[in-house]
């Protein structure tokens, strides 16, 4: 048998299919990647600076001669390099070094070192700073020299390189009209991303850094039409496909309607009638109905389903957690089951024979309506005519998730789907990321409610806030107390959230306190949901898995400890579980002192308003769009260079250009959106 060959790698083959990995795992592979893959800041190494004329805090360029080289222990081993030119002395310190790095330092080698200046008992010296040989194969650089974010392993040197020869390989050819970027006074493209790149040494670094320069408005420009023009493409897309139209006036809906205990609002009534014309047409409804907590939503979303069982199709309503679907299963079961309707629930959790009748149901076609979670989406669950989809929360879902549950096989008609999202959208937001979407938006609580009012308390007043506690049960009413928001793990925020219990329970024990998280078995977290509704628990200790869904009137009041650690989108949803009854109730806001600023920031915004849209604009400005909706996982165009509050002037140029495009030169809008998003056509479509 022959000898079998052994394949060897060069050592730097090695490592460089290492970064590579590293950066393709980013989402950096292709040269145009690299050409994309814009500095972060800049570093002028154009030019030399005397020793003499150095400044503390800033950083600068030397060239100087090495006159000590010395190991030294001062707490830790260290190398200590004195440098010298013509008008004065430099201390370099090294903590962490190799032997290779000693040698380039020896004594009488000359040196072009480069960091930040810090002033020292011993005069100035610098601390880590980038060193490299002094000679004619070395030139001065001609440009500021980039520094660019990095995955963790991959050199600044290594990337220049790729980046530099990307440049070389790529041809960035101008593709948007002339007369277009003469209008909006834009700079060329291939010069734009040259002068990123390689900015001459009399550009205004500061203006590159905050991307004010000219080159970046361009680059910004680019991306936010490239983004209109995929999303309308995807709406294009959707409007030939077909959906099978649901006829109005059917029994099931004009019953619930009748029979509801409350009347809808002028704001559900007219979102409902938005819906109705959808789902009366063979497009398919594509629709995101937003609403502040409490807006009535979860009434909609069931008008919707009996509209689409009258006519003789399923429904499917998906939602991120167990708690939220099984609030939405009770609350639909107690609308729709006295009308006739087969409602099927659907979770992970459930027991292998459970969930095996409630898919045998499903497929049978004896389930019309199924609510439950991700295990909507698992194969074995095969609907007969699904006709609707709901998803709840959505942008708590990836894109393929929303997919999954889109494309039911039972019937080659593509359903209607109807989103729903608790947080609301600001319009900067909605123009540049939904503007492939139809929007309802619920801006009237239904009447009765209360707007509930935030107290901010210090914990050193812990003590007060128990005594409210205890004056609310005395009164009948019921508390919430939320635990610090912890990301590590789901089972430690349990861990914390039994300390909690305990607690509190050791600081009430006259009172019923009930425990809530993430770890419970299923059937254990309904019952205490159930208790805590039935009124046979007091004050419910929960984790952050109340966030939404969690509908009881009684409990006027929620305790949040450790507001501090929580965003802004989190706190207006924890708030939002009271004042759900007629009751006057109460946010308490128990945070650690001292605060930071961004923690100021966040609390004031919640104690100053109840508005769900301002709440959300404020958590555009300090967390940016893809956080907001969870856009990071949902396959919509994340935008990478622009700031939709900062450009919100080139949102609307953008637009306005996607329709000139589109209209005139459809040719190139086509060619413009496959450069800046190839291979998300599926997700563009979700």
């Amino acid at each position: 048998m022959a000898a079998r060959k052994t394949r060897t790698t060069k050592p730097g083959a090695a490592a460089s299919n290492t970064i590579a990995a590293r950066l393709a795992r980013a989402g950096i592979k292709s040269d145009w990647d690299f050409v994309l893959h814009l500095p972060l800041r800049y570093e002028d190494e154009t030019r030399v600076t005397p020793i003499a004329q150095l400044v503390a805090g800033n950083e600068a360029q030397v060239e100087a001669e090495v006159i000590a080289a010395d190991v030294v222990y001062r707490g830790r081993r260290q190398l200590r390099v004195t440098v010298r030119d013509d008008t004065g002395q430099l201390v370099l310190r090294f903590l962490n070094f190799y032997s290779s790095q000693a040698k380039q330092m020896s004594v009488g080698r000359r040196l072009r070192i480069f960091g930040m200046v810090r002033g020292g008992l011993a005069g100035d010296e610098m601390i880590h700073p980038r060193v490299r040989a002094c000679d004619f194969a070395n030139p001065l650089p001609q440009s500021l020299t980039p520094i660019y974010p990095s995955p963790e392993g991959v050199p600044q040197s290594w990337l220049r390189k790729r980046i530099g020869r990307a440049l070389r390989d790529v041809d960035i050819e101008e593709v948007l009209p002339a007369p277009m970027l003469a209008r909006d006074q834009l700079a060329g493209l291939k010069d734009s991303i040259e002068r990123l790149h390689r900015p001459p040494p009399d550009a205004d670094a500061l203006a590159l850094e905050q991307r004010t320069d000219s080159a970046w408005r361009r680059l910004m420009f680019d991306e936010l039409l490239a983004q209109q023009l995929a999303l309308r493409a995807a709406r294009e897309a959707r409007a030939d496909r077909r959906a099978c139209p649901f006829a109005p006036g059917g029994s099931i809906s004009t019953e619930l309607q009748a029979r509801l205990p409350f009347t809808l609002t002028g704001a559900q009534q007219r979102v409902w009638g938005e819906i109705e014309r959808d789902l009366a047409g063979h497009q398919p409804m594509h629709r995101l109905l937003q609403g502040d907590v409490g807006s009535g939503k979860t009434v909609i979303a069931a008008l919707a389903a009996a509209r689409a069982i009258e006519n003789g199709f399923q429904a499917a309503l998906m939602a991120p957690t167990e708690i939220l679907a099984e609030q939405h299963f009770r609350r639909v079961a107690e609308w729709l089951s006295p009308l006739g309707v087969r409602i099927e629930w659907l979770a992970g959790r459930q027991s292998g024979a459970v969930k095996r009748a409630a898919h045998d149901a499903v497929g049978r076609g004896d389930a019309q309506m199924i609510v439950g979670t991700h295990a909507l989406i698992q194969e074995a669950v095969v609907f007969t005519r699904l006709g609707l989809a709901i998803v709840d929360e959505q942008h708590r879902f990836g894109v393929a998730q929303r997919l999954a549950l889109r494309s039911g096989p039972g019937t080659s008609d593509v359903p209607h789907l109807l989103m729903l999202s608790a947080t609301p959208i600001p319009r900067t937001l909605a123009m540049s990321y939904l503007a492939d979407l139809d929007v309802s938006v619920l801006d009237e609580l239904p009447p009765g409610r209360r707007p509930v009012i935030t107290k901010l308390v210090s914990t050193r007043r812990r003590d007060e806030v128990m005594q409210r506690i205890r004056a609310d049960v005395a009164a009948g009413r019921q508390s919430y107390w939320v635990c610090p928001l912890i990301e590590s793990s789901e089972t430690i925020a349990a861990a914390a959230a039994i300390e909690t219990f305990e607690r509190i329970e050791a600081m009430l024990p006259d009172l019923r306190i009930g425990l809530l998280h993430g770890q419970l078995p299923t059937i254990e977290k309904a019952k205490v949901m159930q208790r805590f509704t039935r009124c046979d628990i007091d004050v419910l200790v929960a984790t952050t898995v109340i966030e939404v869904g969690v509908d009881v009137p009684n409990a006027t009041l929620m305790v949040i400890e450790h507001a501090e650690r929580f965003g802004l989108a989190q706190l207006h949803q924890l708030r939002g579980r009271v004042g759900r009854g007629a009751d006057q109730s109460f946010c308490v806001l128990l945070y650690d002192e001292p605060l930071s600023e961004p923690a100021v920031e966040r609390l004031k915004v919640i104690y100053e308003t109840n508005d769900g849209f301002e709440v959300a604009q404020r958590d555009l400005m300090m967390r940016g769009p893809g956080e907001l909706l969870g856009a990071r996982q949902s396959g919509t165009p994340l935008l990478r260079f622009a700031d939709l509050q900062r450009d919100a002037p080139l949102v609307e140029r953008a637009r306005l250009a996607a329709t000139e495009l589109l209209h005139a030169h459809p040719a190139i809008a086509q060619q413009h959106v496959r450069r800046w998003f190839a291979g998300t056509d599926e997700f563009l479509i979700a």
